[in-house]
C-alpha cells in the first residue's frame, strides 16, 4: 500500500467553519462506539490524530485502514453531526 504524503489535504475545505467556540478537551478522544479503547492500534491512532491537530491539519491518515480521517477540531468547526459515523465526531451523545 502506498502511504500518501502526511501534508496532503484537499485545497479548499468542503465545509465552512460555523462553530468558533473552543473544542472541550474531553471531546478530543473518540467515543468508545467509534473507536474502542481495546482496538490494537488505539494508541497509534490517537497519536496520529494528536499530531494532525498539533500541526493544524483537518485530516490524518488512519494507521489501521490507510483512509483519511477528519480531526475532532475540524468536525467541531462544522457545527453539526452529519450522521456518517465519523471517528472523531464531537457531536455524538456521550
Amino acid at each position: 500500500m502506498t502511504v500518501p504524503d502526511d501534508d496532503w489535504e484537499p485545497e479548499e475545505p468542503t465545509d465552512p467553519i460555523v462553530n468558533t467556540d473552543p473544542l472541550p478537551d474531553e471531546l478530543m478522544v473518540p467515543h468508545r462506539r467509534r473507536l474502542s479503547p481495546n482496538h490494537p492500534l488505539y494508541a497509534e491512532i490517537l497519536a496520529a490524530h494528536e499530531d494532525a491537530v498539533a500541526r493544524g491539519k483537518r485530516l490524518y491518515h488512519d494507521p489501521d485502514s490507510g483512509l483519511s480521517v477528519m480531526t475532532a477540531p475540524h468536525l467541531w468547526g462544522r457545527g453539526y453531526c452529519c450522521y456518517s459515523g465519523c471517528r472523531h465526531c464531537p457531536w455524538i451523545d456521550r
